[in-house]
């Protein structure tokens, strides 16, 4: 850490001599200026010098200019009127901005294009979608899902019909750094993966990372997605809520001390566990017995924000959520009542405390201190109760698993001059994983029985380390490089991993304001999701690298153009990636095993490479994408597939996504998707046959056979009325609009007719039909 730190402060001396005593340094915040929030990636653009940057996540910015008795500023943030100010720039100074909400959107929109082009960014293979369009996308029965929108993005799949796991070019979901608030989520799914758990009206911003990845982010092989929560209106009090057919939500926000302490809180939650009582009680009562039976899941957000001076900020935001499903049972009569407790729970819990310092005009730091859990817990209890004794004879079954993170960062922003931007860091993570336990208790009052004991894995921990430093520079006018220098390492029963990640992404602007773009970047992964390859299921275990266990390794070349053309942004992007040490159950292993989960998983290799093609439209009155990808991934295992190289189960050759978005007028405004996707690879039998020891199947080469095509239209409508003190919004749309049977999964139907012949047939069961949704909302 001394030379890590002595590095650095060689880094900031050797950058200072750059600037001279001719120079001087503009800097300060942008902000909106009706709720206060901090703008991320606003422009600052001053036209006499044709140079510019943008803010950070936390809206703070600095550039270097040559002393002069005045300079014009521009301002600019897609949806927001630009401001124009003269600055008197004789010496440093400090200006803070305020931007208003559009007036007039496509003029906006066309100025501020000529302070930020994707042809001029040094970074590749990014992609940003608005909450605005996020939240006007049709929905799985109107509920507005983050990770369901960025399926629709080239490079990234669904795991299958109405799930909302994501796969980014050929990667596996475990091998996705999601970020909430700078604290990662393990466990992104509601109702076995059908629903997302980020509430949209609690989000601030969404950046998607599929390669080229700055040398900051760092433990993921194949994507990052970081997402911002709001930091809550600090100037009034404002609030939303809505009703749909299966949850309802909420969001209030405001000032605690106007203009220096805000709040916001966001929950929601199902009810149709609630609905349902009634009916299923009725149901019980038949059988002369007492029960429920249900699924809920709920999620809440909270943050708090408070600007302790004009360099300090200090924040607190709080994300739980959980998925229950429960079902219990008892006799209502007799003298040995029956009873039965069973229940399914998993959910996460994330914190994050973050200090902002502004050291300087030049040096932003920002420490944070985390903490992360995702927990699994499984119950089944069955007995008899006996009335006259008071007796009880019961047997019970637990079964938990999960994984817990404390974590310290601190990042650094330095910026010099306007031809570098530095950021440099460090973390460290204490991890605890537990990979699997199961809790027996017996309990019989009449004999004086109470037994109790664990069998399964002992928690394992680990300590998980990093530090980067990174730079963008701009070369010429024309040519820019991001490169950047990523070490990490892992200690794990008297065992130290450690790996040096070099990253680089280039970019030169060519003849027609083209821009051509190409990135190297090589990743490390220490921590596994053992899961099988078919529905998400919430069993899915974390588990870490151990003496045994090799961490995961890849590396990712990418190259592509890039161009605006007025309102539209078109990117092309060609990749490869190579990735090692995948881990995976051996053929024939299941997850409720005693032994060692370690001689239940074998490691290999995959690769995957493909071409995207992405063209949007970020504001305006219409708006929206469209998305192409050509790819291919595959999986080569010692111990499956006799070894041979196969399919990775969500290999798609094409994928292709509409997504349009259109203002009618003020009050309604129209939604569209249209998707299609080569169907999944699945692994079908060859043969059956009886033996003494039961029937045996034997199968043919790993995910061989294709299912059908996948495609759907989703349509959705908003019917919105505007009072003084509130907005009022309808939405109706569907979901699946011309009810194609889209496969959810294939097996063998075997039929005997009337001569006593068998006939096997391969069906298929589709899991949605047209749904169609209706959901009201209000804004206060």
């Amino acid at each position: 850490m001394k030379l890590y730190i002595l590095a650095f402060t060689i880094l900031v001396s050797g950058f200072s001599t750059l600037s001279t005593a001719q120079n001087i340094v503009i800097s300060g915040y942008v902000e909106d200026g009706g709720t206060g929030e901090k703008l991320i990636g606003a422009n600052i653009f001053i036209p006499s010098l044709a140079i510019g940057t943008v803010t950070n996540t936390y809206g703070f910015y600095s550039i270097t200019v040559p002393v002069s008795s005045n300079l014009d500023l521009v301002f600019s943030y897609i949806g927001y009127n630009n401001e124009n100010k003269t600055i008197d720039v004789t010496k440093d100074v400090k200006v803070d901005v305020s931007l208003k909400a559009e007036i007039q959107l496509e003029t906006i929109e066309i100025i501020a294009g000529k302070e930020r082009k994707i042809e001029r960014e040094t970074q590749m293979s990014v992609a940003e979608i608005p909450i605005k369009q996020i939240k006007k996308v049709p929905a799985l029965l109107g509920e507005v899902d983050l990770l369901r929108v960025l399926q629709l993005l080239p490079g990234v799949q669904s795991g299958g019909e109405g799930q909302s796991g994501f796969y980014v070019r050929g990667g596996s979901p475990d091998q996705n750094l999601i970020l909430l608030d700078g604290v990662p989520v393990y466990n992104a799914s509601h109702l076995f993966g059908f629903f997302s758990v980020f509430n949209s009206d609690a989000i601030k911003d969404v950046k998607l990372i599929k390669g080229g990845f700055p040398a900051r982010y760092g433990g993921r092989l194949s994507s990052v997605l970081d997402i911002n929560m709001k930091e809550g209106n600090n100037k009034e009090f404002h609030g939303n809520a809505s009703v749909g057919l299966v949850a309802s939500k909420f969001t209030l926000e405001g000032p605690i001390s106007k203009g220096n302490t805000s709040f916001l809180i966001s929950g929601r939650r199902t009810y149709i566990d609630v609905l349902a009582q009634p009916v299923i009680r009725k149901g019980f009562a038949d059988d002369d017995t007492d029960g429920s039976v249900g699924y809920y899941f709920y999620d809440l957000n909270g943050k708090i924000n408070h600007r302790i001076s004009d360099r300090d900020r200090l924040y607190l935001s709080v994300y739980t959520g959980r998925d229950k499903f429960y079902f219990d049972q008892k006799d209502k009569s007799g003298t040995a009542r029956n009873y039965t407790n069973t229940g399914l729970g998993w959910g996460n819990i994330t914190s994050a405390l973050r200090w902002n310092r502004e050291i300087s005009n030049k040096i932003f730091a920002n420490t944070t201190l985390t903490y992360s859990q995702y927990k699994l817990d499984t119950r089944v209890l069955s007995g008899t109760e006996f009335p006259s004794s008071s007796d009880i004879d019961e047997i019970g079954i637990k079964y938990l698993s999960g994984i817990r993170d404390l974590a310290f960062k601190i990042d650094l922003d330095y910026i010099p001059s306007t031809k570098h931007y530095t950021k440099t860091g460090a973390n460290v993570i204490y991890h605890r994983f537990d990979p699997g336990l199961f809790t027996l208790n017996q309990k019989n009052t009449r004999d004086n029985l109470n037994f109790n004991t664990e069998i399964g894995q002992k928690e394992v921990y680990a300590t998980e380390f990093a530090a980067y430093v990174e730079d963008d520079i701009t070369l010429t006018k024309t040519t820019k490089v991001n490169a950047g220098l990523h070490f990490s390492g892992f200690a794990v029963q008297d065992k130290v991993y450690t790996s040096m990640q070099p990253r680089i992404s280039f970019n030169q602007v060519m003849t027609g304001d083209i821009g051509f773009k190409a990135s190297f970047a090589t990743m490390r992964q220490y921590i596994n999701l053992l899961a099988f390859e078919g529905i998400g299921l919430p069993t899915d275990l974390w588990l870490p690298t151990t003496a045994r266990i090799k961490p995961q390794d890849s590396w990712q070349v990418a190259s592509g153009f890039a161009k605006t053309f007025k309102n539209y942004e078109v990117s092309l992007e060609g990749y490869y990636k190579k990735m090692k040490n995948l881990i995976a159950y051996k053929d024939g292993e299941g997850l409720f095993d005693l032994s060692d989960w370690q001689d239940r998983v074998t490691q290999g290799n995959g690769d995957s490479y493909g071409l995207e093609l992405f063209l949007q439209k970020k504001e305006g009155r219409f708006s929206g994408w469209i998305g192409y990808t050509l790819s291919w991934s595959n999986r080569q295992f010692d111990e499956i597939n006799d070894g041979e190289k196969f399919p990775f189960r969500y290999d798609r050759r094409h994928d292709i996504s509409l997504v349009g978005m259109y203002d009618l007028s003020k009050k309604i405004n129209l939604a569209a998707t249209w998707v299609y996707g080569t169907g999944n690879g699945v692994t079908l039998t060859n043969s059956s046959y009886g033996s003494p020891a039961g029937n045996v199947e034997t199968f043919g080469p790993r995910n061989s056979y294709r299912m059908r095509p996948y495609h759907r239209l989703d349509v959705g409508i908003n019917f919105v009325k505007k009072k003084t003190k509130y907005t009022r919004t309808w939405s109706v749309g569907a979901y699946n609009t011309y009810a194609n049977n889209n496969p959810f999964f294939v097996y063998f139907d075997t039929s005997v007719d009337v001569n006593n012949v068998k006939t096997t047939k391969l069906k298929q069961i589709t899991l949605f039909p047209l749904i169609p949704y209706v959901n009201w909302s209000i804004d206060f």
